[in-house]
């Protein structure tokens, strides 16, 4: 698998030096650096990095709302950086989601597992996310399918069986979804009841 790019926002150039030794010598790559948090950020919208490194203490925009935007728009996964142990920091790192919290200096033996674990997660979490779409793309498909079908029973005097074999020989036919069958067929029925469809069409020729 090939080793994630990591970004690093620390306004410590020491810092800055010492994290991207320990992650070259571990095999990551630096996909970029930044001493504030508004360059930061312009940097990790154009740069999309793997994973990304701030430090709490960041000047401009704040650590966390970087982390915030990072985490709304699923760039990356985030590892923060901090000088103490603040509970009241931790308890904010939650929404959004910091996958990792580590007091300076950081050390590689509890650096590199902590990049690691960040990495499963967000992966995890991506795939999750992917899984529920689908699913929900799923449901919202057969809905469809189930109207197609009560029109056809209704229309025409199918059973269930009979009506799902005909949207489905139809989607065959045509080669395409029986989704898209199902919602010409529920468009056409509208427009002969005098439906929304019909409606929308009705308005739009008035318009014309």
């Amino acid at each position: 698998m090939e080793q994630a790019k990591i970004f690093i926002a620390c306004a410590d150039s020491s810092a800055r030096q010492n994290l991207k030794y320990m992650l070259v010598r571990e095999g990551y790559l630096i996909a970029g650096e930044a001493p504030d948090g508004s360059q930061a950020l312009r940097m990790i919208r154009t740069l999309q990095p793997g994973l990304v490194i701030l430090d709490s203490d960041l000047q401009g925009t704040s650590a966390l709302e970087i982390a915030r935007i990072i985490d709304e728009d699923r760039v990356a996964p985030v590892i923060l950086l901090a000088s103490t142990w603040r509970r009241n920091l931790l308890i904010h790192t939650q929404d959004p989601p910091v996958f990792a919290y580590l007091i300076k200096p950081v050390q590689e033996s509890t650096l590199i597992p902590a990049i690691e674990a960040a990495l499963a997660n967000f992966r995890r979490v991506t795939r999750l996310e992917q899984e529920i779409s689908k699913l929900k793309e799923t449901l919202a498909s057969r809905k469809v399918v189930e109207r197609a079908k009560g029109i056809l029973m209704d229309t025409m005097g199918l059973t269930e069986a009979e009506a799902y074999r005909r949207l489905q020989r139809q989607s065959m036919d045509r080669c395409v979804p029986m989704k898209t069958i199902a919602e010409a067929i529920i468009v056409a029925h509208e427009l002969q009841q005098g439906g929304p469809a019909a409606k929308d069409k009705g308005g739009n020729s008035g318009k014309a």
